[in-house]
């Protein structure tokens, strides 16, 4: 069995300059202040991981929980007014992919994003893949990638583990929990990198 995992923005959906932007505006709104954008310098580069050391950074004081509460809910609100007026769009081939491996028999799909879980099913619904019974684990469910990358596996240890991703974030968990890694897009080197999923007959054989 081989477990295919998948990250989200950059890597199956174009929405990380709005995405990005509508998480700075959110915060903004609610502290008053603009964090930095400079997302490689967080220790954990997730949603919560990010409002985690935020809080710290800008030496914000009160319930942090409910002033990242208030972050999350203007963050989901953007993001719907966003892609009410632009889709989102796939990463080219990525929705036909997922399609493939979802028919096939010994793979099993999972989703591990370091975004919250309702904008992902947004942005993925948005961008025409269908999210009717899909394992995704996100920030919701822990504040650090690893964290969220070995929930999305579970109890099946023995599998082979392949993780899609475009950040070095994502590189920097695969290598910590030894799975094999893929890089989609250009940001990254000196690792398996494929542009997009449009000869998803190659990227399956890739990792069959």
């Amino acid at each position: 069995m081989r477990h295919l995992m998948f990250d989200i923005d950059g890597t199956l959906v174009e929405s990380i300059k709005f995405d990005a932007q509508c998480f700075l505006d959110s915060v903004f709104e609610v502290l008053n202040q603009y964090p930095s954008d400079d997302w490689a310098s967080y220790i954990d580069v997730t949603d919560s991981g990010i409002l985690k050391q935020m809080f710290k950074m800008l030496d914000i004081k009160g319930n942090q929980e409910q002033y990242a509460l208030e972050i999350k809910q203007k963050f989901i609100e953007k993001i719907k007014k966003h892609i009410q007026n632009n889709p989102v769009k796939p990463i080219s081939g990525a929705v036909e992919f997922i399609q493939k491996l979802k028919k096939e028999n010994n793979v099993k799909v999972s989703f591990a994003t370091g975004g919250w879980r309702e904008t992902a099913i947004l942005k993925l619904k948005s961008a025409g893949f269908n999210v009717d019974d899909i394992v995704l684990f996100s920030s919701d469910d822990h504040y650090q990638r690893v964290q969220i990358m070995k929930l999305a596996q579970g109890d099946s240890l023995n599998e082979q583990v392949v993780y899609f991703g475009d950040g070095i974030w994502d590189q920097v968990a695969c290598a910590e929990l030894d799975y094999e890694f893929i890089a989609v897009g250009e940001s990254l080197i000196d690792c398996a990198t494929i542009p997009d999923f449009l000869n998803y007959k190659h990227r399956f054989e890739l990792v069959s």
